[in-house]
């Protein structure tokens, strides 16, 4: 029912009318984030859950102390130091060798697909965040010249100011990318 979505403050939307502005607008993008990411989340394949898993395993402490002890025992074991237990393995320990090598393989191709579903989601923030940036930049031109305006209908004299002249131009996405790319190639060129 629609009064269920009403909340203690009396209002639909949830929010409180006598909340800082400020905090409001925090809660509201921590929401946004939590959903965004518990969106992305739910949507990861088999393959991104267990590299996650994995990758959340593997860079402990517990599992450096554990492969550690795993090459001791394997090398003690190997050499001529424990006489009484039989060798498998001896050295150059090739059999440890080639575990070690499997193992770093899989590590780094289980690191490596967590790693791009990060970038994923990284790349999808920037995105979101750009375009959060640009609409404000937007609000902040309009605000500007409805204060230009209060300010003419007010009968106040303007003083010249060129950077609020530049600051009410609409900003030239084109222009700036332009420059991103000039900046990169000059750095590239150094």
């Amino acid at each position: 029912m629609a009064s269920d979505n009403i909340n203690q403050t009396g209002r639909a939307d949830g929010s409180n009318p006598d909340a800082d502005p400020a905090q409001q607008a925090w809660k509201t993008h921590r929401q946004v984030i939590r959903t965004f990411r518990s969106r992305y989340n739910n949507n990861r394949k088999w393959y991104d859950l267990f590299a996650d898993a994995m990758t959340e395993k593997f860079g402990t402490v517990f599992f450096l102390t554990l492969n550690l002890v795993w090459y001791i025992v394997w090398i003690l074991w190997n050499s001529e130091l424990i006489p009484w237990l039989p060798k498998f393995d001896p050295y150059p320990h090739n059999f440890l060798t080639m575990i070690v090598s499997l193992e770093a393989i899989f590590l780094t191709i289980i690191v490596l697909i967590s790693q791009n579903r990060q970038s994923r989601i990284a790349d999808m923030r920037e995105e979101i965040d750009f375009n959060i940036n640009i609409r404000a930049e937007k609000e902040i031109t309009k605000i500007l010249k409805m204060l230009e305006k209060v300010q003419n209908q007010l009968g106040m004299e303007a003083q010249e100011d060129h950077e609020l002249e530049e600051m009410e131009m609409e900003t030239d996405l084109e222009e700036i990318e332009e420059q991103i790319a000039i900046e990169y190639v000059r750095r590239k060129e150094e």
